[in-house]
């Protein structure tokens, strides 16, 4: 019986030993995930600031926000759409993708342009013409013409529809 508690004690030590073991590489394991991650968080951090600092530099006025990417946010709009069972209404929000930082600083000086280009382009469409892709596709191509008619030092790339919600 001396030998039967002896053997439990000493296999007891070896499992203590083993799940000391394991939890103290588990604790350096998760230490060197922090520190991979805080090593590639500050390799990004950087790139962050400069466009922190881009996006600071062309700070707009007239109710624009310019995101990263040369990009330029225009307010959201509600339009009356033609429709024959009624009235209806489309709640949208643009955005603008533009090719450089003149044109960021004319799309901010031309806004109320396009806003209104935006609002006499959109009421003019039905319903069942908004409400499906091709017509959507359709819309956007129509607004880029439009818009870009506006401008001189720059252009407008593409036009992302950020909300588009019709009641």
């Amino acid at each position: 019986m001396a030998e039967k508690d002896l053997q439990q004690d000493g296999s007891a030590k070896k499992g203590n030993k083993n799940l000391i073991i394991i939890g103290i590489l588990g604790v350096l394991l998760l230490g060197a995930i922090g520190v991979a991650a805080y090593m590639m968080g500050k390799a990004n951090a950087p790139a962050a600031e400069q466009e922190e600092q881009t996006a600071g530099d062309t700070a707009p006025a007239n109710g624009t926000k310019v995101l990263s990417g040369l990009m330029v946010e225009v307010e959201p709009f509600i339009v009356n759409i033609l429709d024959v069972q009624g009235t209806r209404y489309l709640k949208a929000s643009i955005t603008l993708e533009v090719d450089s930082e003149l044109a960021i600083q004319e799309a901010t000086e031309r806004m109320p342009q396009i806003r209104d280009a935006v609002l006499l382009l959109i009421s003019n469409k039905t319903f069942s013409e908004m409400s499906d892709l091709q017509g959507k596709l359709q819309l956007r191509a129509e607004l880029m013409a439009k818009i870009n008619s506006f401008f001189r030092r720059g252009k407008v790339q593409k036009i992302y529809f950020t909300e588009f919600v019709v009641q």
